[in-house]
């Protein structure tokens, strides 16, 4: 039977992903930048019909009759699904119900609680919120929202004095008040964790983890223009990235440095940032194929690296300096399990520690955590 050309392409999707390690967002770009053919409405049936079939791939396969499970069988399936039918069958196990690995639901019961653990499978299983960050370089959230508000459904987050949120999605790559730098896309607990980061003017700061820049742009206007904030990450394609934000937002005061470069900043930073690589347990509604590739094997060597930035990056801080360790987890063993053993190991002080666990129709789950020296040079 011929498929219809929505169908057509989703499956076509769902094969040359299954073969791809790069993330569903960006495969997706590609994807529709090399098949111009699809339309903005039919991308966006295949967006949502794709994310939703890969976030209930668990309870989908368990329903599937015919085995072995093929993606065509699963497309098939996906139509009139509907989760909640199957959410009180106690016939079939609790992790299949809420369509999550059973290592992963396990782990994060063990962690909190099985209410929790439900609660977070379901709420991770959700559309994610859209939210932007205004720059208050160029507008206040006040202004920008009085603009917005004439073309678009939206609303002002309620905890970051930053954000606006919005009840569809739309292309913010196109818009006036994106190209002239009034606002970035970012989570609301992403721009709480930011906002933690609180630099003096002419203060020194160091993105040890800088990405895209993202963290760093939520705090730059603090410093009044004046200061340094240097860039540093591993990937140089994602520096350039980085560096084009900054323009658009309007902010000279920054610099790229390659790990070369980093040695003449030692001790000389006033503010360490560490975004550290993590899980992303927190931000699975916009990754969901990352929890089927979840191993605890993978949790460990995390844990490991976030050990190894910390020790690379913590000789560029100042004796009073203050240390940012932040990640999109909601599991301890990257969060307060680390920061018990920094303190330990090098005679640090919490100064602040924040955390959300992802919400229905609200923010992502965050942890952040602001640590100071206590005694003496590093």
């Amino acid at each position: 039977m011929k498929l219809s050309f929505r169908k057509h392409h989703l499956l076509v999707i769902l094969k040359e992903f299954s073969k791809e390690t790069l993330p569903l967002d960006i495969f997706l770009r590609k994807y529709f930048k090399t098949h111009r053919s699809i339309g903005s409405k039919d991308r966006k049936n295949i967006c949502e019909n794709l994310y939703k079939l890969i976030r209930w791939k668990g309870l989908i396969d368990f329903l599937c009759d015919e085995k072995p499970i093929s993606f065509e069988k699963r497309i098939d399936k996906l139509t009139n699904f509907d989760f909640n039918r199957h959410l009180k069958d106690e016939t079939i196990p609790i992790h299949i119900r809420v369509s999550f690995p059973n290592e992963y639901f396990e782990k994060v019961k063990s962690s909190y609680n099985l209410e929790k653990a439900i609660d977070f499978c379901l709420t991770s299983n959700q559309i994610a919120p859209t939210t932007i960050r205004s720059n208050p370089i160029k507008i206040t959230r006040d202004d920008l929202f009085d603009i917005l508000k004439e073309k678009y459904s939206v609303e002002k987050c309620q905890k970051s004095s930053l954000g606006i949120y919005f009840h569809k999605k739309i292309n913010f790559f196109t818009s006036e008040e994106f190209k002239k730098g009034f606002f970035e896309i970012q989570d609301e607990s992403s721009q709480l964790a930011a906002l933690l980061i609180n630099p003096k003017p002419k203060d020194h700061v160091l993105d040890y983890c800088a990405g895209s820049g993202g963290k760093s742009l939520a705090f730059a206007h603090k410093l009044k223009k004046t200061g340094q904030i240097y860039l540093h990450d591993i990937r140089d394609n994602i520096l350039i990235e980085a560096k084009k934000r900054f323009k658009r937002a309007g902010i000279e005061n920054f610099q790229i440095k390659t790990s070369k470069d980093l040695k003449k900043l030692n001790t000389k930073m006033d503010w360490l940032i560490l975004d550290v690589p993590c899980s992303g347990s927190g931000t699975l509604r916009r990754n969901p194929d990352h929890k089927w590739k979840f191993k605890l094997n993978d949790l460990e060597s995390l844990k490991n690296t976030q050990r190894k930035i910390f020790d690379d990056a913590i000789p560029f801080l100042k004796e009073d300096g203050k240390i940012v360790y932040i990640t999109c987890s909601i599991l301890p063993e990257e969060n307060e399990d680390q920061i018990n053993f920094f303190t330990k190991k090098y005679n640090l002080k919490t100064l602040k520690t924040f955390f959300t666990f992802p919400e229905k129709n609200l923010h992502d789950g965050f942890f952040c955590c602001v640590l100071k020296t206590t005694q003496g040079p590093i």
